[in-house]
């Protein structure tokens, strides 16, 4: 009997499928016209939203101007550069061997330097950031071969005062 019990449960469940299937799709043409109800009005609330939106915009578009105008009478005032960089400070022989004996202000100092390093190629290929230090460098970068951009400024304020 167990065997037959099983069949029947199959046969049940195959007729009851098709009836979900043809309920699923009558139920499917429903949402559409529904959907399509709606979507009119949509449009229309948006038409009458439109003209309101518009009028908004021109009554907020003499404000930018106004507010554009006030801007415009600034001065501009030309940047005043931070007295301490402008300090001139004395490299010691190390970094005088690269950039001079003469006090310079440490801005100066990281351009001339800069300046040496790309004359000479010193810059690694590979990775940017890394200088590779001849004889000269290596007695201003504390015997280090290669040194990041970063450090390298680090290292250098050791040499000035």
């Amino acid at each position: 009997m167990a065997k037959k019990a099983a069949p029947e449960k199959k046969a049940a469940a195959e007729k009851t499928a098709p009836k979900k299937k043809a309920a699923a799709k009558k139920a499917a043409p429903k949402k559409k016209a529904a959907a399509k109800k709606a979507a009119p009005k949509k449009k229309a609330a948006a038409k009458k939203a439109a003209p309101e939106k518009k009028a908004a915009a021109k009554k907020a578009a003499p404000k930018k101007k106004a507010a554009a105008k006030k801007a415009a009478p600034k001065k501009k005032t030309k940047r005043k550069p931070n007295p301490a960089f402008m300090k001139p400070l004395q490299p010691d022989t190390a970094l005088g061997a690269v950039v001079g004996s003469k006090p310079l202000p440490r801005t100066q100092v990281v351009k001339k330097l800069w300046a040496y390093i790309k004359k000479n190629s010193l810059q690694d290929s590979q990775n940017k950031r890394m200088i590779n230090a001849d004889d000269k460098l290596k007695a201003v970068f504390a015997g280090k071969k290669q040194v990041s951009m970063f450090e390298m400024t680090k290292l250098v304020n050791k040499h000035l005062s």
